[in-house]
């Protein structure tokens, strides 16, 4: 049954419907880069999370090492081997690539500083979390020289903390206060970084290198308590990536990409698993009458 949108719904959600005549390429092919055997969960998530919410194609690349595992997991996903940042340049020339996610479950050492390299240096789109940011914690003005305008960084606090130290999110007594510091910080560290920054949370921000900023609450009445399980920030990343791909602008993936997530935590409820946020989305789409095609 459809319902009317939330009062708190981005105002483009028919976009998010796919056209009658178009084709998968229509909607952009999604990269996402995987660790070594054993850590290739994060990036599952984040593929299907691409996969769901409307990219027409999405790829896991991984060393060969882990190609076995990965693509014993994934179906629709397609998955491919790479076994180094020079290898992975080649992969990025092919021009239906339109969308990097990497960060999940990639790791901390120089080997990610270099992928992270490479994929900024493409100039395609990118959204990193986890690993990618946690690896420059000690080389941020590397990382902030490498970044451009439609790249989407997406970390917790603790990761925002690390890269950038000296725009503390400590904790205030007035929560306004909080709130409006928390603020401040995020919108500095998007023009540091010029970059898209979302700073996740109960009350997650979203902050332009031009300074517009976005806030998402997902508390009180539309608390998502559930979202605080491993994984779940994976499966946003996968989201934000899925729409960037699709041609939304980075602000404008942010949000919807961070206001889905939350309304399919709400819409499953308890005893939510990361793995359960993509497959919600199909009921949380039929609800807010995403179903056919647009005009």
């Amino acid at each position: 049954m459809r319902t009317p949108p939330p009062s708190d719904a981005p105002d483009d959600l028919a976009a998010l419907a796919k056209r009658e005549h178009a084709h998968k390429y229509s909607y952009g092919h999604v990269l996402v880069l995987a660790g070594p055997p054993g850590h290739g969960g994060a990036a599952r998530l984040a593929a299907r999370g691409a996969l769901r919410i409307g990219a027409g194609l999405v790829t896991l690349a991984c060393p060969p090492a882990a190609l076995t595992e990965n693509a014993a997991q994934l179906t629709a996903v397609m998955t491919r081997p790479f076994d180094s940042a020079r290898e992975m340049r080649k992969i990025l020339t092919d021009q239906r690539i339109s969308t990097i996610c990497l960060g999940p479950g990639l790791g901390l050492g120089e080997a990610t500083r270099d992928l992270v390299s490479v994929a900024l240096g493409s100039g395609k789109p990118c959204v990193l979390d986890a690993d990618a940011l946690g690896a420059f914690a000690r080389h941020a003005p590397r990382f902030f020289d490498m970044l451009h305008g439609d790249c989407v960084l997406t970390p917790h606090a603790g990761e925002f903390s690390r890269l950038f130290p000296d725009l503390g999110l400590d904790e205030a007594k007035d929560e306004a206060a909080e709130n409006d510091a928390r603020a401040c910080a995020v919108r500095k560290a998007a023009a540091r970084a010029g970059s898209t920054v979302l700073l996740k949370g109960a009350t997650t921000l979203i902050a332009t290198e031009a300074g517009q900023i976005e806030r998402l609450s997902a508390t009180g009445a539309n608390a998502a308590p559930w979202l605080a399980t491993a994984g779940s920030g994976d499966v946003l990343a996968g989201f934000i990536a899925g729409l960037l791909a699709r041609g939304f602008a980075p602000l404008r993936a942010a949000h919807t990409g961070a206001w889905l997530h939350a309304q399919a935590a709400r819409s499953f409820g308890p005893g939510l698993i990361a793995e359960d946020l993509p497959d919600e989305l199909p009921r949380v789409f039929r609800a807010l009458g995403i179903q056919g095609a647009d005009p």
